[in-house]
């Protein structure tokens, strides 16, 4: 039986699904879902690109920024975890350049969360015995570092909703093809809104990721002392719900190609939403982590010293110079813009982090 069967087969049982969870089965489902599946999804013979896939410099440039977190923090044991970890490129470039520091390396401990089976095989494959695996950051209760991630929320399932008279929710029905139809929000979708202060205008439609809220509540409760360091694309609330975005901001990806129609290739390809970071903040500091910063990725690189390291590298490796310059031109001029740096913190008293040096427009 298919994904699509399976999908149907519960709607006949149960009635309308919400999207959320049409869009967590078409993502998650055991062995069917994009991410459980064996298939290729990052890279060339993917769907999609990220930061780690361009160039191994971007992994260092976050290595440099937790070398900063080590010594706010005392330069004792530090626990990095890493969630949703990808193939686990990200992690090799990260770890390659923490190893440089003996005494911070020697006081490291990598963890990495992982939902799905098949990306825990590939990055097992390529780490080895230098990093752990944990279920959950249950696990890790009380440590004492930073939990960063990279293209995670986008891909957490999200509520859509639609204002009528009244604040509506999408769900999936099923009926010679899969359709939508509407019903009335809950009072947790529409808290959501009163508490950040937006009102969505009628006929706006939009998404609702409250499986970030929960989250990024659940960090806030776990995390004793540290980082939290979220990297995405997104916006704050005051860029995310303007006029132009009144179809929302979902998007399917599929062999490198963009539409705006989950229903098709289900299981097979990638569903997305941008980031509401006014919203990991505003519930962050409902749950003890305060805001130390936000950037867009091209300032919070050129900040951890970007232009030195290719200068350097022009000095001591010219042969690799210009290959490593491109890369670096598609991070900060192709990528610069649309990708986000959030960091919270909690029971920290410290100075400006270098990836805030230079500010770029955004503001929370």
């Amino acid at each position: 039986m298919s994904l699509s069967e399976l999908i149907i087969q519960k709607i006949r049982q149960n009635g309308p699904i919400s999207f959320r969870d049409f869009m967590e089965m078409a993502l998650y489902y055991p062995e069917f879902g994009y991410y459980n599946s064996q298939k290729d999804r990052i890279g060339k013979q993917g769907d999609y690109y990220t930061s780690s896939n361009v160039t191994s410099i971007f992994g260092e440039m976050l290595g440099r920024q937790l070398e900063e977190m080590w010594h706010i923090l005392g330069e004792e044991k530090f626990t990095v975890v890493e969630m949703g970890a990808g193939v686990g490129l990200l992690s090799r470039d990260v770890l390659g350049y923490l190893k440089k520091n003996r005494e911070l390396y020697q006081n490291l401990d990598y963890c990495i969360i992982e939902k799905s089976p098949a990306m825990q095989k590939e990055q097992k494959e390529r780490l080895g015995d230098e990093v752990r695996w944990c279920n959950s950051m249950q696990e890790l209760s009380g440590m004492t570092g930073c939990v960063f991630s990279n293209e995670l929320v986008d891909a957490f399932p999200v509520h859509q909703v639609v204002m009528g008279e009244e604040l509506m929710e999408v769900f999936v029905d099923y009926r010679d093809g899969f359709r939508e139809v509407l019903r009335p929000a809950s009072a947790e979708l529409k808290n959501y809104f009163s508490e950040l202060g937006v009102a969505l205008p009628r006929g706006y439609r939009t998404e609702v990721n409250l499986d970030a809220v929960k989250w990024i509540r659940e960090i806030g409760s776990l995390l004793k002392k540290g980082f939290v360091l979220t990297i995405d694309y997104g916006y704050p609330s005051s860029e995310l719900y303007q006029e132009y975005r009144s179809s929302g901001t979902l998007m399917c990806y599929y062999k490198h190609t963009v539409n705006d129609n989950p229903c098709e290739h289900i299981g097979e390809q990638d569903i997305t939403s941008h980031v509401n970071f006014s919203a990991l903040e505003h519930w962050g500091r409902k749950s003890g982590l305060e805001l130390c910063g936000f950037n867009d990725q091209a300032h919070f690189l050129l900040g951890l010293g970007v232009e030195e390291y290719l200068k350097k590298l022009q000095e001591g490796d010219a042969k690799n110079y210009l290959k490593k310059m491109l890369q670096v031109k598609t991070l900060i001029m192709e990528m610069g813009e649309t990708f986000k740096i959030l960091i919270q913190k909690k029971e920290i008293e410290c100075k400006e982090l270098s990836g805030f040096k230079f500010q770029s427009r955004w503001k929370i």
